[in-house]
C-alpha cells in the first residue's frame, strides 16, 4: 500500500470531500468513516449497477504534521476479473457477442484504471488546496549534531556553535513531497529517483 504525504494548510476532510464529489456517480457508490485524525474513504461498485464487474477500494487520509498522509489499499479485482472472464468466454464461443458486452468491457477499463483516477484525484485536489513540494517552516529547521540548536534553511554552519551544517539539511522528493536525506538515491516513499 503506497503512501504519499502532502503538504500543506488543508485537512484530510477536504480531500475525502473531493473523493465524495468524483466518485458518487454511475455505477460507484461512496462511503466515508471518521476515526479521530484518520478518515477512510470507500469506493465500490454500487449493487444497482448495470454493468461491468464488482470492485472496491479504500483510501486512508490521515492528518499529520504540515499536512495529510494518503495510503490507498489494494483494490478488489475479483468481480472485475469474473466479468472480463465471460466476455472472454462469451467472444470465444460467438464473437459477434461482443457487441452485447460492450458496456461491461468498457466499465471493466473503467474500473480497473480506479486506483490511477483516485492517486489523479487527490494530487489535482491538493494542488488546488496549495500543495507542494516545499517543506513548512517547522520541516525547514534542521538541529545541529552537535548543540542541538534548530538551524534555518540554507545555514552552512549552526547559529549557536558554528559547527557545519551540510550533510544533514533535508531534501523533499519531488514526485511525493516525502522528506528524504541527502545520501539516498530513490525516495523511501514513492520508490521514485532523486
Amino acid at each position: 500500500m503506497p503512501q504519499r504525504i502532502y503538504h500543506g494548510n488543508f485537512s484530510n476532510t477536504d480531500l475525502a470531500q473531493a473523493l465524495m464529489a468524483e466518485y458518487s456517480r454511475g455505477n460507484l457508490r461512496v462511503q466515508q468513516f471518521n476515526s479521530g485524525d484518520t478518515v477512510v474513504v470507500q469506493i465500490a461498485t454500487s449493487q444497482y449497477a448495470s454493468s461491468g464487474g464488482s470492485t472496491a477500494l479504500s483510501v486512508s487520509l490521515q492528518n499529520v504534521a504540515d499536512g495529510v498522509a494518503v495510503e490507498i489499499g489494494k483494490q478488489a479485482w475479483l468481480g472485475i476479473a469474473a466479468s472480463l472472464g465471460v466476455s472472454t468466454i462469451a467472444a470465444l464461443r460467438n464473437p459477434l457477442s461482443l457487441l452485447n458486452r460492450l458496456d461491461d468491457i468498457a466499465q471493466d477499463i473503467v474500473s480497473v484504471q480506479l486506483t490511477d483516477s483516485v492517486w489523479n484525484v487527490i494530487d489535482s485536489t491538493a494542488r488546488s488546496l496549495g500543495s507542494g513540494f516545499q517543506l513548512s517552516d517547522r520541516l525547514n529547521r534542521y538541529i545541529c549534531n552537535y548543540c542541538n540548536t534548530p538551524n534555518p534553511k540554507g545555514e552552512p554552519t549552526c547559529i549557536a556553535c558554528g559547527a557545519p551544517l551540510g550533510d544533514i539539511q533535508p531534501l523533499t522528493c519531488r514526485k511525493c513531497g516525502y522528506i528524504v536525506h541527502q545520501n539516498e538515491s530513490n525516495c523511501v516513499n514513492c520508490g521514485s529517483a532523486l
